[in-house]
């Protein structure tokens, strides 16, 4: 939805599937929507279930993005439990320009800025993130002492794997192995 109310127009890709005999299941892939459908669905079945499918796909990434607000409290819990409340950032913010990085630090005004592609990952990626950048406000760099206090985060290693892997299926083009959005 834009700003002014009116609907933003989604482009949706339906696949049909013989295998598929039940389920329907959307995810979003290269700005559009798939679909995928058992095969022996009619053009109306297709229609109410890609409807069904998009209210569900933007219901439940919904859910899942943190407001700026959101970010900030965060933020600021993640000092607390991580950085001994050390360090306060003025400003944590999404945006959308971001293509070669998950996030940035400024470290003289403590401004931190995520990229929204992180908006619809697990919330322990996105603390991860967080709580990477946060460090900066403390260790400028990428120093033995900057990633003393990026590990004390039980999920460390396994979110940076995960930021990793998923780096890398983009890079290949690769789908999802897993459609979130089931009936």
């Amino acid at each position: 939805m834009h700003a002014d109310g009116s609907e933003v127009e989604v482009e949706v890709e339906v696949r049909r599937s013989r295998r598929r005999t039940q389920t329907v299941s959307a995810y979003r892939r290269d700005g559009k929507v798939i679909v995928m459908i058992p095969d022996r669905f009619t053009r109306a079945e297709e229609a109410e279930w890609v409807t069904t499918m998009l209210q569900r796909l933007d219901k439940s990434e919904q859910r899942r993005r943190r407001t700026d607000e959101q970010l900030m409290r965060r933020s600021r819990e993640l000092c607390r439990d991580y950085l001994h409340d050390k360090v306060r950032p003025t400003s944590v913010r999404w945006v959308g320009n971001m293509t070669t990085r998950w996030a940035s630090c400024t470290t003289s005004t403590g401004e931190i800025r995520l990229s929204d592609r992180l908006q619809t990952l697990p919330a322990w990626v996105v603390d991860y993130v967080l709580l990477h950048e946060l460090a900066h406000l403390i260790e400028p760099g990428h120093s033995k002492r900057f990633w003393h206090w990026v590990d004390r985060y039980p999920r460390s290693e396994r979110a940076q794997g995960y930021l990793e892997g998923l780096a890398h299926a983009i890079a290949m083009d690769l789908a999802p192995c897993e459609e979130p959005a089931e009936n």
